[in-house]
């Protein structure tokens, strides 16, 4: 059985540690905070200037002056902090982000990314995520195994307008969760149901299976 997007972004929680600062990319990244238990004290950075924020509003408490990277309404805690765009960057630059969760539209099997542009469809700008991808210390990518018409999006090489070459360190899709190595693209768990068949018949990147592969009920 695929992974929801909840199933992905709760995965992709288990990446954090206690005392990470966080960068989110927008789309299924922003649920992971839902999936962040009490034991763990991350701080959520966002590129236009913000340093903790909290959850998502309820519609009664929208404040539409404050808002993420991505344009979403959100909310502040007691200790969040507010400063320049410069100041943001130079905090990811300067490689102070532990880690940072992306969507992608496509990933290699050697850790190239593709998350910012189809060529044809207006696109706003790249936004932060070249920075993200260079000069966070680790970065995680969540997506779909494929794309709409069935297209694997993990492939041999991509073919969109790269963000980044070889940057990506861990790859969770609807299928299975992947870490791009030295050695290649290993295959290190299984979404429920899903087989290491499944997962070749819908990739096109070449990838080893672990020898401590694990598979959740």
């Amino acid at each position: 059985m695929p992974w929801t997007r909840e199933d992905m972004a709760r995965r992709a929680a288990q990446e954090l540690e206690d005392g990470f600062y966080v960068n989110l990319g927008i789309g299924i990244p922003t649920l992971v905070p839902n999936f962040i238990g009490e034991e763990i004290d991350v701080t959520l950075q966002s590129e236009n200037g913000m340093l903790g924020m909290g959850p998502f509003p309820y519609d009664q408490d929208v404040d539409p002056d404050l808002i993420n990277a991505g344009k979403q309404t959100i909310t502040e805690l007691r200790r969040t902090s507010y400063f320049s765009s410069a100041d943001s960057f130079g905090m990811i630059r300067g490689g102070h982000i532990d880690l940072s969760i992306l969507g992608a539209m496509e990933v290699s099997q050697d850790g190239d990314i593709a998350n910012w542009m189809i060529p044809g469809k207006m696109v706003k700008g790249m936004g932060g995520a070249m920075d993200l991808v260079a000069g966070v210390k680790r970065i995680v990518v969540i997506m779909d195994h494929t794309s709409k018409a069935g297209d694997p999006k993990l492939l041999k090489k991509c073919t969109l307008p790269l963000t980044g070459t070889g940057v990506v360190d861990r790859i969770i899709t609807t299928l299975g969760v992947f870490d791009v190595t030295d050695k290649g693209l290993v295959l290190i768990e299984l979404a429920p149901e899903v087989s290491v068949d499944d997962i070749k018949a819908s990739t096109e990147a070449e990838f080893t299976v672990s020898e401590a592969l694990t598979q959740p009920s």
